[in-house]
């Protein structure tokens, strides 16, 4: 959205933005470096994505998280068979495109998800007999990887094939039942067939230790690779709560799988909980995927709280309100990245060597409003910060002072100019006049990274 220069700037300062506002292209870019999870974990050789619900995309603070924290995405539900071939023979990608379309114009990774599943299927793939049942499941394998073709980096092939429990067998399914265990193995075959330079990979849960249903997946991945079929990794959702909590031998079962010769990913990561005992959680998952070399990424299963499948367990690292939690802090120095500021004014973070940041609306009229942010120091001093603020979509900055800004769409990432120097505990602001254009809703906080 077009913006006009700050009216209280300082030449030099207006020289800044008038630059910074030529460069909005750039701006993801420049803002990777400032100590995103993204970022973070690409300086370890890995992703860090997070399931997208397209239906969420024209919400500018979820779009806005999406683009500063993370580098890779899986479709949540619009890659699934009931979402694409509802009616047989008869494809709808538009969901889906939004996705993918969003993530390459970002520089990002996509996991497909999934290919062939017992799950979300549309009612006629059940009354079809073994041979047409084969027919179909293959025609959509190569139709759907068809038409994504050069824009996937790894595909679920299959999805949750095992029974849980202490049996290790197979699930009940269509494929299972009228295919045998050998659809697997010819999914896999048929899906390399189409897309010769995607990741293919096997997606399930209850795997992340070691237990019957892990060994069964171990088994046929260890047969598979002794026999040729292409498998090149395995995906671990990591669905944890209390009842069932990151187990003691993950690092270990990760690796065994690696051992085998494919890559391991975390895949659909969520840890219901609060606090430090969540915070410690999804620590533990981020040290063993970086202890195993082949583990190659982690994609968590939603951005926010308010949208998660299980909200009411608060399981990902930004909450309702896109403020980021102690887990966000534990994740981001675990991957080694700097920042980790809660972005809500003082509820998570390492308080040394780090800021937080408020908000208050300063002036109000019938159509624009002045606001202030306010940084604050953590427990040791600072020599600049930068701050991340999501403007809801209409709405139109039309003057900033006592910071540098750069935009990418709705999203301002401000850097200190004269004031970065902060003791510990000490304070500065900057602010903004906004246009309202309609939407009288503050600006979501995000990240305050320190430096």
């Amino acid at each position: 959205m077009p913006r006009s220069l700050p009216r209280r700037a300082a030449g030099a300062f207006a020289s800044a933005l008038l630059a910074a506002t030529t460069l909005t292209a750039l701006a993801h870019s420049a803002t990777a470096a400032d100590g995103t999870l993204g970022s973070a974990a690409a300086a370890k050789g890995r992703y860090f994505g997070t399931a997208v619900a397209a239906n969420h995309l024209g919400e500018s603070a979820y779009s806005g998280t999406l683009d500063r924290e993370f580098n890779a995405v899986t479709p949540e539900n619009e890659m699934k068979w009931d979402a694409t071939e509802s009616t047989r023979n008869t494809f709808t990608f538009g969901a889906a495109d939004q996705i993918v379309s969003h993530a390459q114009g970002k520089g990002m990774k996509v996991r497909g998800h999934t290919l062939v599943w017992h799950s979300q299927l549309p009612s006629w793939v059940s009354g079809l007999g073994a041979g047409d049942l084969r027919t179909a499941m293959n025609n959509h394998i190569t139709q759907v990887m068809q038409h994504y073709k050069g824009k996937i980096y790894a595909w679920d092939v299959v999805n949750e094939a095992f029974q849980d429990g202490s049996s290790g067998a197979r699930r009940s399914s269509p494929f299972q039942d009228k295919l045998g265990n050998g659809f697997i193995e010819e999914a896999f075959r048929t899906a390399r067939s189409v897309d010769p330079d995607a990741k293919l990979c096997y997606n399930d849960y209850n795997t992340d230790g070691v237990n019957a249903k892990s060994n069964a997946v171990y088994d046929m991945v260890k047969d598979f690779k002794a026999r040729g079929v292409p498998i090149d990794c395995v995906g671990f959702q990591s669905h944890f709560n209390s009842a069932s909590p990151v187990p003691s031998d993950y690092q270990a079962n990760l690796q065994r799988f690696a051992d085998l010769g494919v890559d391991v990913q975390i895949t659909e990561l969520d840890i219901e909980g609060s606090g430090t005992a969540q915070a410690n959680n999804y620590a533990n998952v981020v040290k063993a995927c970086l202890a195993v070399t082949r583990c190659t990424g982690l994609t968590v299963w939603g951005i926010t709280d308010k949208y998660s499948w299980r909200s009411s367990g608060t399981p990902l690292l930004f909450d309702s309100n896109y403020a980021q939690k102690p887990a966000y802090a534990a994740v981001l120095t675990t991957l080694g990245g700097t920042g980790g500021g809660d972005g809500g004014g003082g509820n998570g973070g390492d308080p040394a060597a780090a800021c937080t940041i408020a908000y208050a609306r300063t002036s109000d009229w019938n159509d624009g409003y002045n606001g202030e942010v306010t940084v604050t120091a953590g427990a040791a001093p600072i020599t600049g910060w930068t701050v991340t603020l999501t403007f809801p979509s209409g709405q139109k900055v039309s003057a900033l002072w006592n910071g540098s800004p750069t935009w990418n769409g709705d999203v301002a990432t401000v850097r200190s100019t004269y004031n970065g120097n902060l003791a510990a505990g000490a304070s500065t602001s900057f602010g903004f006049t906004v246009m309202k254009n309609g939407s009288s809703t503050a600006p979501t906080l995000g990240t305050c990274t320190a430096s």
